[in-house]
C-alpha cells in the first residue's frame, strides 16, 4: 500500500472538503421544496450586499446601524445564474473609482457595505458605505454610513452624502428621489446610558442635493420602502407616552412625509398582557407585488433586524393581536415577545416575488454569535419551505433583490418648500366625539389642547430624569414637552386651527371642566410646506369609513382659528419648578410642611434626581400611564388611552383640590390641571439648563 505524504493527504482533504461543500450547495438547490420554475422566478440575477452582522455590544436595534460597529468586508455583488445550482458572483465595485467628493478617485475598500435598492429601472444601485473605523461611540466622517449610488456594470461611482452623521437605509422614490434615514435632525435616545442619535426619515434628489427631513418624530425610524401606490412605508419606534417595548411597527406616509400613520399593531394585546407574542419590530418592510401586503422582519428590541419573517395585512380588520400578521417561517419564534430571549434571529431581508415566494437570507445556527453568523440566500415560500441559491462560508449575505426592471408606483406630487419662513399650514378635525373607545357620558368637548414634545439634546437617559414615567433611579423614560395652547371645537365636534409645521405635536380633547377626556400618545406634525392636515375624529375606528355629513362641518364654515397660548407660567415648556411649586408656597406649606403629608415644601435638592421633596411626595397622588394598570412599568406600558381614565380627572389630586382643598383660584387649579393632564407630570421642562429650572426661571426648549 503507497503511504500518502503529510502534504498529499492535506491536499486531498481539502480537496475532499471542497467537494463536499459544492456538492452540499448544488444538493440543496436541486433536491429543495421550492419549484424555481414557477413564473415568479422569471430572472437569473441577484443583486445582495455581504455584509456581517455586528458582533459586540449587540444589545439594541439601534446599534447595527452605526458605521463605527460595522464589520469591515463584504462588498456589493451580483450572483449570475442564480438558479442553476451553480452560480457565480460578479464584484459590482471590482473596479469602480469614485468619481467626486471625499473619496474622488479612491476605491471603496477596507469599510463595509450596508443596506442598498435597485432602481425601478435595473440600472443603477444606491447604497450605504463606511470606512467601519472602529471607535465605539465616536462619530465622524470614517465612523458612519454614508450613500452612493453606481450603475449596475459598475461605472459612475458617485458619493451622495458625506458628514459625521449615519445615513443608511436607502431606497428610490418613483419620481427620482430617494428616501434613506439619517440622524441628521438631531435628538438622542431616552432609555439609554450611552450616545444614541435619533434615526428620521430624509429624502433627496439622486445627485446628493436638496436633502429634506420629512419627519420631526422624537424617536427613531427604520427602513423604508416605496409601497405599489407610491407611498413610503417604514418602521416607527412610537415611544411617546409608551413604553420602551412598544411594539416597533409598521407605518405609512407620502414621499412629502404628509399624513404619517400606524398600519397596524398600534395597540398590541390591549387588555392582554400587552407585551407578550407579538412581534416586536416589524422591520425591513418591503411591498408584495400586484397586492396591498407586506412582508417584513419580525426583529426583537434587543438585538439587530433579524427573525421570523411574516407578512402583514393592513385590509383585515386589527385586533391588537395577530390578525393582520401571518407568520411565514413557522420553524421560528418571535424574538423577545415569543422566546423570552433574542434567539431565533433565523432570517432576515425579505424580498417579495408575489405572495408565494419570496427571497431572503437565512442561517439556521443564527443563534450563535453574530462572529459566527453565516447568513446564506434562499428561495422561500409562504409557508416556510425553503432552497439555498448561495452562501459564503466566510461572510454574511444581506438583502436579495432580483436584478431586473419592475413596475414604477403612482409618483405622488411633491410639496413645494416656500422660500424663507415657513408658514403655517392648516389642522381640520371633522368630530372629535368619531371616537374608537365612547367618551364618559354627558361629555361635551370645548377646546382641544395642543403640546408640542422635544427631541431629546443630551445622550445620557438620566441627564436629566425628566419625570415620574420611568423609574427613579435609571431611566429618564420620557420626552419634555410644552403646552403651545388652545383652540375651540364648535358644537358639531369640528376644529380648524392653524399649526406651525416641523414641531411634533399631540392633541387632547378638553371637556367643560377644563381637563383632558382624551389624549393622543402618537405625535402628528406638518412639514414645511404642507398647507392642510385631514382628522376625521379622535381615535376613530381605522377600518371604519366615514359617513357621509349632513352639512358642512362648523369649524370648516370659518377661517382657521389661530392657537391661543396658555397663560400660565410654566406652561411653555412644562416646569414643575415654575408651574407649580410657587402654587405650592403660596397655598399648601403652611400647613403640608411636615406636619400633614405630603410635606410640599421643596427641602433638599435630590442628589440624583434633582428634584425637589414636595415633587417626590406628590408621586402618589398622580395618575400615571406606567403604574395604572397591573403588571405597567416603565418599559411595558399599557397602549390604549380610555376616555376619562388618565391625567387630572384619575388623579386622587385633582379631586381634593376641586373639592375646595387648597382655597385654589381658577388660574391655580388649571396649572394643575394641565400639569396632570400632560401625561408624565414631568419636572423638567428641558434636558439642559438644570440650574435656571431649578431656580423657576423660564429656559426655551433646545431643540424643537
Amino acid at each position: 500500500m503507497t503511504k500518502v505524504s503529510n502534504l498529499s493527504h492535506k491536499i486531498i482533504v481539502v480537496i475532499a472538503i471542497t467537494a463536499i461543500f459544492m456538492v452540499t450547495q448544488i444538493s440543496s438547490v436541486r433536491s429543495g421544496t421550492i419549484d424555481l420554475s414557477k413564473p415568479e422566478f422569471d430572472f437569473d440575477k441577484i443583486v445582495f450586499t455581504k455584509h456581517q452582522p455586528y458582533s459586540g455590544y449587540e444589545n439594541h436595534m439601534i446599534d447595527g446601524n452605526f458605521g463605527f460597529t460595522a464589520v469591515k468586508g463584504g462588498g456589493l455583488y451580483i450572483l449570475n445564474n442564480a438558479f442553476s445550482g451553480n452560480p457565480t458572483v460578479t464584484n459590482v465595485l471590482q473596479n469602480s473609482i469614485c468619481k467626486n467628493g471625499r473619496y474622488a478617485g479612491k476605491k471603496l475598500t477596507g469599510g463595509a457595505f450596508y443596506s442598498f435598492d435597485l432602481s425601478y429601472d435595473a440600472k443603477q444601485i444606491v447604497f450605504a458605505y463606511t470606512d467601519a473605523q472602529n471607535s465605539y461611540g465616536v462619530w465622524n466622517e470614517n465612523t458612519t454610513y454614508h450613500i452612493f449610488k453606481v450603475n449596475v456594470d459598475g461605472t459612475d461611482l458617485t458619493q451622495l452624502t458625506d458628514g459625521n452623521v449615519n445615513d443608511f437605509d436607502p431606497r428610490w422614490l418613483p419620481d427620482g428621489r430617494i428616501v434613506f434615514i439619517s440622524e441628521r435632525r438631531g435628538g438622542y435616545g431616552r432609555c439609554h446610558q450611552r450616545t444614541v442619535p435619533t434615526f428620521n426619515l430624509h429624502t433627496m434628489n439622486a445627485d446628493g442635493s436638496d436633502i429634506r427631513c420629512i419627519s420631526y418624530h422624537e424617536t427613531n425610524e427604520w427602513s423604508p420602502c416605496v409601497d405599489n401606490n407610491g407611498m413610503i412605508v417604514y418602521t416607527r419606534w412610537d415611544y411617546m407616552d409608551r413604553g420602551a417595548n412598544h411594539a416597533h411597527s409598521a407605518w405609512i406616509t407620502t414621499p412629502d412625509g404628509l399624513d404619517a400613520r400606524a398600519i397596524t399593531l398600534n395597540y398590541p394585546n390591549s387588555g392582554k398582557d400587552w407585551w407578550t407574542n407579538v412581534p416586536l419590530m416589524q422591520n425591513s418592510l418591503r411591498a408584495i407585488p400586484n397586492s396591498n401586503k407586506y412582508v417584513a422582519t419580525a426583529a426583537p428590541h434587543h438585538a439587530q433586524n433579524y427573525g421570523p419573517l411574516i407578512v402583514i395585512d393592513p385590509d383585515v380588520e386589527d385586533d391588537d393581536n395577530l390578525s393582520t400578521i401571518t407568520k411565514i417561517t413557522p420553524d421560528a419564534k418571535y424574538p423577545e415577545s415569543e422566546t423570552g430571549t433574542t434567539t431565533d434571529q433565523k432570517y432576515g431581508t425579505p424580498y417579495p416575488l408575489s405572495e408565494d415566494y419570496f427571497l431572503c437570507v437565512y442561517d439556521p445556527n443564527a443563534n450563535t454569535n453574530g462572529a459566527n453568523k453565516r447568513y446564506g440566500i434562499y428561495a422561500i415560500d409562504s409557508k416556510g419551505n425553503k432552497t439555498m441559491l448561495y452562501s459564503d462560508p466566510n461572510f454574511s449575505c444581506y438583502s436579495p433583490i432580483p436584478l431586473k426592471p419592475r413596475t414604477v408606483p403612482n409618483s405622488i406630487p411633491s410639496s413645494d418648500i416656500p422660500t424663507g419662513q415657513a408658514q403655517d399650514g392648516v389642522v381640520s378635525v371633522m368630530n372629535v366625539y368619531d371616537s374608537l373607545l365612547p367618551f364618559p357620558a354627558g361629555t361635551k368637548i370645548k377646546e382641544l389642547r395642543i403640546w408640542q414634545v422635544y427631541p431629546k439634546t443630551t445622550p445620557l437617559a438620566t441627564d436629566p430624569i425628566v419625570s415620574y414615567e420611568g423609574t427613579e433611579s435609571l431611566w429618564s423614560g420620557r420626552n419634555t414637552r410644552g403646552l403651545l395652547g388652545t383652540v375651540p371645537v364648535e358644537e358639531d365636534g369640528s376644529a380648524s386651527f392653524y399649526l406651525p409645521p416641523g414641531k411634533a405635536v399631540f392633541f387632547q380633547a378638553i371637556d367643560q371642566d377644563g381637563t383632558a377626556v382624551q389624549t393622543m400618545r402618537s405625535d402628528t406634525f406638518l412639514i414645511p410646506g404642507q398647507n392642510r392636515l385631514l382628522c376625521q375624529g379622535c381615535h376613530e375606528p381605522a377600518r371604519k369609513a366615514a359617513e357621509n355629513p349632513e352639512s358642512v362641518p362648523l369649524a370648516l364654515r370659518r377661517a382657521p382659528s389661530k392657537i391661543t397660548p396658555d397663560p400660565s407660567e410654566g406652561a411653555r415648556p412644562m416646569s414643575f419648578p415654575r408651574l407649580i411649586q410657587p402654587i405650592l408656597d403660596k397655598k399648601c406649606i403652611s400647613c403640608h410642611n411636615g406636619s400633614q403629608v405630603p410635606d410640599l415644601r421643596k427641602g433638599n435638592i435630590d442628589s440624583q434626581t434633582k428634584w425637589f421633596s414636595s415633587y417626590k411626595n406628590l408621586k402618589p397622588y398622580v395618575a400615571l400611564f406606567d403604574v395604572m394598570y397591573p403588571g405597567a412599568n416603565w418599559d411595558h406600558v399599557y397602549p390604549r388611552t380610555e376616555p376619562g381614565k388618565f391625567g387630572a380627572r384619575a388623579s386622587t389630586l385633582y379631586k381634593k383640590l376641586k373639592s375646595g382643598h387648597g382655597n385654589l383660584t381658577q388660574s391655580e387649579l388649571h396649572s394643575f390641571i394641565i400639569w396632570l393632564d400632560s401625561g408624565i407630570a414631568p419636572f423638567f421642562g428641558d434636558y439642559k439648563n438644570i440650574d435656571a429650572q431649578l431656580r423657576g426661571e423660564q429656559v426655551e426648549p433646545s431643540l424643537d
